[in-house]
């Protein structure tokens, strides 16, 4: 007859297993925790690029207005480039004119554009541009 003791005994093949399983279960929670915080700071980049994107849209339409003012106040293009700092973006206001003749009455065409930039050097990864164009007829 055999003892108690001899049936509950682990046979040396199973010994270990429930470490191993443990250990994988472990790696495999691990990667996952890992994967979700860098998932996580992916996604709060992208959202801060992207209020930065807006206010760098609206700093350059802001550019864009006053050069527009300047040429519908006084028929004439602003010194080119201006260069101005809007909410903590560097705008850049370039204009060109191109005249003609309609039918005896001279015209002019003034192009606009402004670019707003800020957060760094090119290629960084803070850096952000913006640029709006307009063009009147007068």
């Amino acid at each position: 007859m055999n003892s108690p003791r001899r049936a509950q005994r682990i046979q040396p093949a199973q010994q270990g297993f429930a470490a191993i399983a443990a250990v994988f279960l472990l790696v495999v929670v691990a990667a996952f925790g890992a994967f979700m915080v860098t998932f996580s700071n992916t996604q709060q980049l992208n959202a801060a690029r992207d209020v930065q994107g807006s206010r760098a849209y609206w700093a350059a339409r802001a550019g864009l207005s006053w050069g527009v003012a300047r040429v519908v106040a006084v028929p004439a293009c602003p010194v080119s480039p201006t260069v101005m700092a809007v909410d903590g973006f560097t705008v850049t206001i370039t204009c060109a004119t191109q005249a003609y003749d309609e039918r005896g009455t001279p015209r002019n065409i003034f192009t606009l554009n402004s670019i707003a930039t800020g957060g760094g050097a090119v290629g960084g990864l803070a850096y952000i541009e913006r640029s709006v164009t307009a063009s009147l007829e007068l």
